[in-house]
């Protein structure tokens, strides 16, 4: 963001000034804090001056009065430090004109605020206001967008009611819209009610923001309703680390340190939110230390302890919609099998097959290269050659992509599979009473399921259908709370087969070789002759950038013959530095899909967005049938309606304006984000400076994302410092607990 070095101390001395004019220019503008930089034109003569700071709006055409002190910035000149601004009507037809074009009001662009104004002048606002049906008189409005023009109008009084609420109280500009979005006309009502809400209920207002409001309104630092919400969202917020539970200890330890108040106040608040309800002591037995308690919010609590009881069930209901492969000819199958195969099946893969069709619950994992894939084929053609009947899933679109092309069936989304259902009352259609109707189901890449996903897959699988789990245990686990894939497996409870043989055709790649010499701690091969394992050293952030930016756009395109935008996706452990997730994606964007006359382009949520660019939805959105990692293009943007058309997989999905907070540019990633996908080249960035999240099971991840390509930029320090730390973080679980043996608590990232 903008900065202005010293700019406030230098205005301290300075008298406050008073000035009204019209917003003519908006340099940046930040939505989250309504940090501004803009040009305004004095009310009468003068020259336009240059104005900083937080503003209720910036629009272009605004009316404003402002309040601030001058400073000379050294590279700038003079400056308006703006202390405090209001907004009023503009009064001119000029100025209306503008002030409608700026894009503000849903439905209105330049060209329709033209036609308006030139058909009402200087009475259009009045007549928005009270006889907004009148626009319908305008040549190419119309009704049906008189009427969506007055609701816009209307919007944006509320919003604007709120901004001037919440700056009363401390509150960010930027969140009105969203809040407004949640709430409407009753918005004030609910901040001033539960300032918390705002917090559970709206996305992109944290624990911290929704505090602020509560203090601002009176509310005491050791109140009973504040420690509570405290204590809730410290749990939710270990929960978003991956925590199905915290030991009591733990939660108040954390909440104390949100809340900033001694962990004495929040005991009787736990013990209080246990008697309600509103937490759940689900401890196996009685802990011996009553610090030692595990502690689950509700919905976490009852998915595990009820995926526990289905999948035990499943295991023990003795009856299988496959019973006939129990009795089969399995020497005669897999002959046959290895007539139709590329290889013949190795006897660990044959293991595999057999448990699939044999037993109705059962696991299969293994590291790249070691025949999952071949070993899903196998099933699904002896399930085929008997006449069963299948569906296939995996947790991204991306996955199940892959899975389709491996198998030559039709694969979805676990989403998709289940049948969401938003606003019916229930998330999904499949469940115990509406079961999936498949003789076997099988889902791939597991490690990304979490507990909350997997309970309702469990729910919705038949009793006697046989459920096949397939992926990498030492992939990254979800990014929900749980550890699924390690905790069945480590329960010694889910019947499993590891498959461990790297096979001749893959022991020619490096980014196999390498993979398994990463997950073993080894250093990777780095030899000149490979085809498709490098190192390109780099010591510093902004010489690893260069090369990043230099590789995608030139060497790897004219080598390999790759798209750029297609083809290659770089990963970055770290979001900020020169080398961080969000400064490659500003120079790649700028490399790849640079501005160009009649290219479409919006600064929104902090973020420039352009026609072509390549991004990634950053939440679940099931109104929109996208998912948090879900990756598009941005094909149109609409200013006029205020909208932005994205391409996900196939399918167009609209986005308002003040949605776009939900994407960001994907040119880079994070390892994390990059889970369930596969690239034909990965770029990944490996530096000292990024040594928290230096661990090898992230680069492992980052590897094994490459299908044909994997090239490291960076150190060899930092290649060592990641390959050494294999001291991941734990993950409080209790599925291996309640399903019959493990640990409870599982080492994981």
């Amino acid at each position: 963001m903008p900065t202005v070095p010293d700019a406030a101390a230098t205005a301290a001395d300075q008298p406050m000034t008073r000035l009204e004019g019209t917003l003519e220019r908006v340099t940046f503008h930040n939505p989250e804090n309504g940090y501004t930089i803009a040009r305004l034109q004095p009310a009468g003569k003068g020259a336009p001056v240059t104005v900083v700071g937080p503003l209720p709006t910036a629009n272009v055409g605004a009316a404003l009065i402002l309040e601030g002190r001058w400073t000379s910035h050294p590279h700038y000149g003079r400056q308006l430090l703006i202390e405090r601004a209001e907004e009023k009507l503009p009064a001119t037809v000029e100025g209306i004109r503008r002030y409608l074009g700026s894009g503000m009001i849903h439905g209105v662009g330049p060209v329709t605020a033209e036609r308006i104004v030139d058909h009402f002048g200087v009475e259009t606002l009045a007549i928005i206001d009270d006889t907004p049906q009148r626009l319908a008189e305008v040549p190419g409005v119309g009704p049906k967008r008189a009427g969506i023009i007055a609701q816009a109008w209307v919007e944006q009084r509320q919003i604007k009611q709120i901004m001037l609420f919440l700056q009363s109280h401390g509150v960010s500009t930027g969140l009105a819209v969203r809040i407004y979005k949640a709430y409407g006309d009753q918005a004030a009502d609910v901040v001033r009610q539960d300032p918390y809400r705002l917090a559970r209920e709206v996305f992109g207002i944290g624990f911290r923001t929704a505090d602020q409001i509560a203090q601002g309104l009176g509310l005491a630092a050791d109140a009973p309703r504040r420690l509570e919400a405290g204590l809730g969202f410290a749990l939710g917020g270990l929960a978003d680390e991956g925590h199905c539970y915290a030991p009591r200890a733990e939660l108040v330890r954390e909440a104390a340190r949100l809340l900033e108040v001694g962990p004495e106040l929040l005991e009787p608040a736990v013990d209080r939110l246990l008697a309600t309800g509103d937490l759940i002591d689900g401890s196996p037995e009685p802990p011996a230390d009553a610090a030692a308690a595990w502690i689950y919010l509700p919905l976490l609590f009852h998915s595990e302890t009820n995926l526990a009881r289905r999948l035990r069930r499943h295991l023990e209901v003795p009856g299988s919609r496959l019973l006939p492969f129990r009795s089969l000819d399995w020497e005669a199958a897999f002959a046959w099998l290895d007539q139709r195969l590329p290889h013949p099946l190795a006897d660990r893969q044959r293991d595999a097959v057999r448990l699939a069709l044999t037993q109705k619950l059962c696991v299969i994992t293994g590291g790249p290269g070691t025949g999952k894939t071949t070993t899903v084929r196998a099933i699904l053609e002896l399930l085929a050659a008997k006449g069963g009947s299948v569906r296939l899933a995996a947790p991204t679109g991306r996955a199940a992509k892959r899975l389709a092309e491996a198998s030559g069936l039709e694969a979805r989304t676990l989403h998709r599979l289940l049948e969401f259902a938003p606003g019916e009352g229930q998330m999904f259609k499949r469940g115990e009473d509406n079961p999936l109707p498949a003789d076997l189901i099988v889902v791939d890449e597991v490690s990304m399921v979490d507990l909350l996903l997997m309970h309702h897959l469990a729910k919705a699988v038949d009793l006697g259908s046989h459920l096949v789990l397939v992926g990498d245990v030492d992939q990254l686990p979800a990014v929900g709370a749980g550890n699924v894939l390690r905790d069945l497996i480590a329960s010694a409870t889910v019947p499993t087969v590891a498959l461990e043989q790297i096979f001749r055709q893959d022991a020619k790649s490096h980014i196999i070789v390498n993979a398994h010499r990463i997950n073993q701690g080894q250093m990777p091969l780095l030899e000149k002759d490979s085809e498709d394992f490098f190192l390109f050293p780099a010591e510093e952030a902004g010489a690893a950038a260069d090369w990043v930016v230099d590789l995608v756009s030139h060497r790897i395109p004219a080598r390999f013959g790759l798209d750029p935008l297609e083809d290659i996706q770089v990963l970055s452990p770290m979001h900020r530095g020169a080398a961080g997730v969000g400064a490659l994606n500003e120079r790649l964007q700028e490399a790849l899909n640079p501005p160009e006359p009649g290219r479409a382009e919006l600064r929104q949520a902090g973020r420039l967005f352009r026609v072509g660019d390549k991004l990634m939805q950053l939440r679940n959105n099931y109104m929109k049938d996208v998912f948090n990692g879900d990756v598009g293009r941005l094909v149109a943007i609409d200013a006029e309606e205020q909208t932005a058309l994205v391409s996900v997989d196939g399918q167009e999905v609209v986005y308002g304006f003040s949605e776009l907070d939900e994407l960001t540019l994907a040119y880079a990633v994070s390892t994390h984000k990059s889970q369930g996908s596969e690239y034909a080249a990965v770029v990944m960035t490996l530096l000292p400076q990024h040594y928290l999240l230096l661990q090898r099971n992230l680069l492992y991840t980052g590897v094994t994302r490459a299908r044909r390509l994997c090239v490291l930029v960076g150190s060899r320090k930092a290649l060592a410092m990641a390959l050494k730390n294999d001291a991941v973080a734990a993950r409080h679980t209790g599925l291996a607990r309640r399903l019959g043996g493990g640990e409870s608590q599982l080492r994981s990232s």
